[in-house]
């Protein structure tokens, strides 16, 4: 994380001034949105997607983004009701705001886990047609057999396999997406033919994982087929991504570490044949905007008390300690015992970033012990520390450092409240990037979201 400067973006006169990608993430179910917030609403309503999807809009995103839960989460064998609890199916969402927006991209969050690759191929060129070319699939894989309990798997796929089946996955939604010809409908009341000769291509796939074989019941979308979203960190994650991806969704917000992440995955491109433009890489940001940056910095701490209670500390810690800590202090120093390892652990249902827990728990001994850190503390540091930080001046300012010096191509940026949690960065922030010359003041008229994102076509 990294707080705002007011540096102003250096003068560029080798290559020509870069366009800042900016999308939309809903908020989810985590604990950086303030269900408890006077304006927070239901994350559920129809109408709170359609507010942030049109506000989103308004602000010329590049495309919204909505994460998928297959399964509520548990903690200590409960429901965890700490942060918000519920979602509905991101396609069906989808679909909801593909009526009430023209231009937007709509990105969702579908595991290649527990779907088959002939259903999802089609309900996503489903959005793809019916948007007419907006649509984009982020790629997930999961692995644990808490969410294999839900599917008629029963079980799960082991750690090694998740990328080897989302490859030939997406290889077989691909060859589905491309199996009519362009010019596939002719239509021709004259001579009563509807399809050209051979148009459709069958599709005959045979692979460790999948048999597939059929024609695909859908011609080509405008933009031919979804864009390919992923955020795989790991050195397979991001081989993965090298072969596949359109856009990464980074976790790597910081300065250099972006500029690090930024380096390595775009070195990996020439290597499969592609050009450093045909990826885009947009880590998540959250901002908190203040008439000053002292005001900015007073909203940063109250937002953060409120995003983690004491006992949301408790918990936070208790997923990587693997154990109840419910007799420690949220305003004391951090457990001297260490962490008990579990492949289950006593958090279910959450993604899990991180190497080892005992190395983490270390780790955040050390940090606390040098800074005087107690657990709430060093679980705002970590979950809650607002990327930028300041007046809408300077959050412009750095975001557009960030690109203009390879830390990114832009962000995906995450308010704290829903629907309404982007409202302001639109209103004070937008019109500070657009004054700079760096972001749209408005869409291409018909733009599909890969010419929006300014990817190869």
């Amino acid at each position: 994380m990294t707080l705002t400067s007011a540096t102003t973006a250096p003068t560029r006169t080798e290559r020509p001034i870069k366009q800042v990608h900016l999308a939309a993430h809903f908020p989810g179910v985590n604990n950086t949105t303030v269900w408890r917030d006077s304006n927070q609403a239901s994350q559920i309503a129809f109408s709170s997607f359609r507010h942030f999807a049109q506000n989103a809009e308004r602000g010329k995103f590049d495309f919204l983004f909505l994460a998928e839960g297959l399964r509520l989460r548990e903690h200590k064998g409960l429901i965890h009701d700490l942060d918000v609890v519920g979602r509905p199916n991101t396609l069906a969402v989808l679909a909801g705001i593909a009526a009430v927006t023209e231009h937007i991209g709509l990105v969702g969050t579908l595991s290649t886990t527990f779907n088959e690759p002939y259903e999802l191929a089609r309900q996503l060129a489903s959005l793809d047609q019916i948007s007419l070319g907006r649509a984009g699939w982020n790629i997930v894989t999961t692995s644990d057999a808490f969410h294999g309990e839900n599917f008629r798997r029963g079980a799960y796929l082991d750690r090694g396999d998740r990328y080897t089946r989302a490859e030939e996955f997406v290889e077989v939604a691909r060859r589905l997406w491309d199996a009519w010809a362009p010019d596939a409908i002719t239509a021709d009341k004259a001579t009563g033919e509807f399809l050209a000769a051979d148009a459709l291509g069958h599709v005959d796939h045979h692979g460790p994982q999948f048999d597939v074989t059929g024609f695909a019941t859908l011609p080509r979308s405008p933009q031919g087929s979804p864009v390919i979203v992923q955020a795989g960190d790991s050195a397979d994650g991001r081989d993965f991504a090298s072969r596949t991806a359109e856009v990464i969704f980074s976790l790597h917000s910081g300065f250099e570490d972006g500029q690090a992440f930024y380096s390595d995955v775009k070195g990996r491109l020439a290597a499969v044949g592609r050009h450093r433009d045909s990826l885009k890489i947009l880590p998540a940001a959250t901002f908190i905007l203040g008439d000053t940056e002292a005001d900015a910095r007073e909203r940063s701490r109250e937002t953060a008390l409120l995003q983690v209670s004491p006992q949301t500390a408790i918990a936070f810690l208790e997923q990587v300690w693997g154990t109840d800590l419910g007799g420690y202090d949220p305003d004391g120093p951090l457990p001297d015992i260490d962490p008990v390892t579990s492949d289950e652990g006593v958090t279910r249902g959450r993604v899990r970033h991180g190497a080892d827990p005992a190395v983490i728990a270390k780790g955040w001994r050390e940090l606390a012990e040098a800074e005087g850190l107690s657990i709430r503390d060093l679980v705002i540091r970590f979950a809650a520390k607002h990327t930028f930080v300041g007046t809408p001046v300077q959050v412009a300012e750095t975001i557009n450092r960030y690109v203009q010096e390879d830390a990114s191509d832009g962000f995906v940026i995450v308010g704290s409240t829903n629907p309404t949690g982007l409202d302001e960065f639109v209103d004070h922030v937008i019109p500070e990037l657009q004054e700079r010359g760096v972001y749209r003041t408005d869409y291409e008229p018909g733009a599909t979201l890969r010419q929006t994102l300014g990817l190869p076509v």
